[in-house]
């Protein structure tokens, strides 16, 4: 195969969640849940000498996963292993709003708030919705994305303020 023909297209973050989960369902029942990862970087700056931090807020959907907003709370650090994909829909005035979120395949919670605790991580598309550890997931066919909600950004609101840690 051609190298021009090949692509790549995978995410993987760790991070702080900005916010609590939402968990909501498509029209024809099926759970999505809604999360963002707060991911800083920090360099001394060269010409002042001075330490800069930055961090970034990425809006994460992980599909097939009823229960997992009870878990996902805010200030948790968690690894986040998926694709970035890039939507559109027309707001309530018809203008055409743009969305870049990371479809997750598979969540681990790593920390956070009650260190110490064994990881636990939950997989798109899995059979069941309970917590899972460690952090292999086995192959599993990708869901296919469900139509725009009324209101599907996240709050584009949070400044640096709102991290966590």
């Amino acid at each position: 195969m051609d190298m021009a023909t090949r692509s790549l297209n995978k995410v993987h973050l760790i991070g702080n969640l900005g916010r609590d989960a939402e968990t909501r369902f498509t029209p024809s029942g099926v759970a999505f849940t809604r999360f963002s990862v707060a991911t800083s970087r920090r360099w001394k700056d060269q010409q002042s000498g001075e330490w800069k931090e930055e961090t970034d807020w990425i809006n994460v959907v992980l599909w097939r996963a009823e229960n997992l907003a009870n878990y996902l709370t805010r200030g948790k650090q968690v690894y986040v292993e998926g694709r970035i994909q890039t939507r559109n829909y027309d707001d309530k005035e018809g203008k055409k709003v743009y969305i870049t979120e990371v479809v997750a395949d598979d969540v681990i919670l790593l920390g956070g708030r009650g260190e110490g605790a064994p990881a636990e991580g939950f997989s798109a598309g899995a059979q069941s919705s309970a917590p899972r550890t460690g952090g292999a997931s086995p192959s599993r066919p990708r869901p296919a994305a469900a139509p725009a909600q009324e209101d599907p950004g996240f709050d584009q609101g949070i400044t640096d303020d709102d991290v966590p840690f």
